[in-house]
């Protein structure tokens, strides 16, 4: 299977999945909610551009809205990880690293701490992120913060699930 036509299968996926499973959840006590699309950013491969990277968060992002009926409540979220997501993988992994050895980000291309670190940075910023703009407000910060924390738990669980089910066939870019 090509690249683009695998990228494509799990966008469409992810989406679904969020869509018609997680989003049909009840929220428990209002604090937890699970979110699993956003992997489809962490995922995406080392060789996109920064730009191309936002573009397609932006995409992602704005899709879940459109079936959310929520305009810009995912989208900024997952630009805001697709920013920071270079940088921190610059700062997990050492130059002429797995970015040059490895297609994706995985457990085998990072290590598995690197990469733990990885995805629980990630899910915290775009998890804090997503409930400041929907709560609008910073007037009850503890609740805030035991929602980003509860959801990013939640999200983490089924982060670690879809890794063990679904493990991904990592592919060498070189010899090195």
């Amino acid at each position: 299977m090509s690249d683009l036509l695998r990228l494509i299968v799990r966008f469409a996926l992810f989406i679904l999945v969020q869509v018609f499973v997680l989003n049909e959840i009840p929220a428990l006590h209002y604090s937890i909610n699970p979110y699993l699309y956003f992997l489809f950013i962490l995922w995406l491969p080392f060789s996109l551009s920064r730009f191309s990277l936002m573009l397609i968060a932006f995409f992602t992002g704005m899709t879940l809205d459109w079936f959310t009926h929520s305009p810009g409540l995912h989208a900024a979220p997952c630009v805001m990880i697709a920013y920071l997501r270079p940088f921190l993988v610059n700062i997990l992994i050492p130059q002429q690293g797995a970015e040059m050895n490895y297609k994706e980000p995985s457990i085998k291309s990072l290590g598995l701490a690197p990469y733990a670190t990885y995805i629980v940075l990630l899910t915290i910023i775009h998890h804090g992120f997503l409930f400041t703009l929907e709560a609008y407000q910073f007037g009850n910060i503890w609740y805030l913060i035991i929602k980003t924390l509860a959801s990013t738990l939640i999200s983490l669980l089924l982060i670690l699930l879809v890794e063990m089910l679904f493990s991904r066939k990592q592919k060498f870019i070189t010899n090195t």
